[in-house]
């Protein structure tokens, strides 16, 4: 875990984990690295530290329509 901070972040498997500081920032690139390891894209999808996607709301509208 990245976060040094207190109070410390929502963990990468705790529901809130989206909600945790940037440590890295690539928005230039669409996509940043949060303290609890996640991988959040500027489309609101995220790769989790232990490999599991979650879809962006954009690309589940896609699938939707």
């Amino acid at each position: 875990m990245l976060c040094h901070h207190n109070p410390h972040c929502p963990t990468a498997d705790e529901r809130a984990a989206m909600t945790a500081y940037v440590a890295v920032d690539h928005s230039e690139q669409g996509w940043c690295l949060l303290c609890n390891g996640v991988i959040r894209f500027e489309d609101g999808g995220a790769i989790f530290p232990d490999g599991h996607v979650a879809p962006g709301p954009a690309s589940l509208a896609h699938v939707a329509a």
